[in-house]
């Protein structure tokens, strides 16, 4: 499988505040370089408006058919791949990314937390990913996605007020337009959910039980919408990234079958190449994944992410060293993109050069140590060098990112019995212990 599937993450700068909660039922994102990438061509423009910052304000993708986008940090926007599928142009999810990010501007985001902090009713939400500013060097911002469903107290947490919502509404219209983006993507989007509220709140998509909807809502975006009028033409390159990140999204989400037979939908020839490598690959046929996805080479030969998927569908049909020498491409046109960084790890792990498996993959944790599969590849080249202090210590950090402190605290423990004493990787060490064992006396 192409994508990265991540459960339940947590920061280590942010472990005391996970501390404060109980994990509920998971849920995981889809992580892949080129979706990443693309999503954010696609937000650079309305975060910029916003007065985010591009580089910080990461947009992920929830493992999820469901209709449904939050925020649950300032530096982060998730959207379930199901509300990307129903998408029918890249104004539409601009107007989802700039309403999302109109509740980071607004400060709503920064209420809850601070309410969360001092609230018992905390111990009712897991929070479960890390705050995404980590990965760019800023642990001191808490935040996380919430997991599981059944709790009344995620249920407020994440449900916005009216007055939220329409302040949102505002304030993304505005973004849009400041971004020369056609703000009828907003009311496009509400138009989607329209009729739901009529149904039974179990029936409902999330998206509408965490973002009320009502008739004056609706009134009041399509006269602010009105009143900024149409900006014009579609960006070009917001287009083009938006048919690639749900040309992609869809080929792994639905059926190979409903790919192949939909491959000329898109007007872009490398996506439907990708495309068709995609349903072909998920359907064993790796000659056929081959030809198509280097051909989408051949289009687009500087592309680090298409040579991402050749590795992709190469180390999944276990042929290591070419998966190796894919990647490894990949990499030299994105040097410092972590998740290209990560499956040229694992290649070079899987075809036996265990030195350099262990270089690159420490590199990618440097940039994004919340990566599940990059810390399990990494302790078992660390394991093959000889390294079992530091084994011990990653094996351990993978556990507390997966919200397994019983475990993390195992192996922490054989770290810091193994790492030298006062060392950074033996004060690592400590910080799970410690933290673990506090988790344990809440228990």
């Amino acid at each position: 499988m192409l994508f990265h599937l991540f459960f339940r993450l947590t920061s280590i700068p942010v472990m005391m505040l996970w501390l404060v909660v109980t994990p509920l039922q998971a849920q995981s994102l889809l992580r892949d370089a080129d979706i990443e990438y693309g999503l954010k061509q696609i937000a650079a423009p309305v975060l910029s408006a916003a007065g985010l910052s591009p580089s910080r304000v990461k947009i992920l993708v929830v493992n999820d058919s469901s209709l449904n986008a939050f925020v649950v940090s300032n530096d982060a926007i998730f959207v379930h791949y199901g509300l990307i599928n129903r998408m029918e142009s890249a104004d539409m999810l601009q107007a989802v990314l700039a309403h999302e990010a109109a509740h980071i501007v607004n400060g709503h985001l920064t209420r809850r937390l601070t309410n969360l902090k001092a609230a018992r009713t905390a111990a009712g939400l897991g929070l479960a990913l890390s705050a995404v500013a980590a990965a760019t060097g800023n642990g001191h911002a808490a935040g996380g996605l919430a997991i599981g469903t059944q709790s009344s107290a995620q249920a407020r947490f994440f449900k916005h007020t009216r007055a939220e919502e329409a302040s949102a509404d505002q304030a993304g219209i505005r973004f849009l337009k400041s971004a020369g983006i056609d703000p009828k993507g907003m009311s496009d989007i509400l138009n989607l959910f329209r009729g739901q509220e009529i149904l039974a709140e179990s029936r409902q998509d999330p998206y509408l039980r965490s973002h009320p909807l009502s008739r004056d809502r609706l009134r009041a975006v399509e006269g602010f919408v009105a009143a900024y009028g149409n900006t014009g033409a579609e960006d070009p390159t917001a287009s083009y990234w938006f048919e690639r990140v749900k040309g992609k999204l869809s080929a792994y989400t639905r059926n190979p079958k409903w790919t192949l037979r939909r491959l000329k939908e898109s007007p872009y020839k490398d996506v439907r190449l990708l495309r068709e490598a995609v349903a072909e690959h998920r359907q064993s046929r790796t000659k056929q994944a081959l030809r198509a996805i280097d051909a989408a080479i051949a289009a687009r030969p500087s592309d680090p992410f298409y040579h991402d998927q050749r590795g992709q569908i190469l180390i999944e049909t276990r042929n290591f060293s070419a998966a190796a020498a894919a990647y490894g491409r990949g990499v030299q046109l994105a040097p410092n993109d972590a998740l290209l960084l990560s499956g040229y790890g694992r290649a070079l792990l899987a075809s036996g050069n265990i030195k350099k498996a262990k270089q690159t993959l420490e590199k990618a944790r440097s940039i994004d140590f919340r990566d599940g599969s990059m810390l399990r590849d990494l302790s078992v080249a660390y394991a093959k060098s000889g390294q079992t202090g530091m084994a011990a210590l990653v094996t351990a950090e993978r556990y507390a990112l997966s919200g397994r402190l019983k475990d993390a605290g195992i192996h922490a423990k054989r770290a810091v019995d193994l790492l030298p004493t006062g060392s950074g990787p033996w004060q690592r060490a400590q910080d799970v212990l410690i933290a673990s064992e506090r988790a344990e006396k809440r228990r």
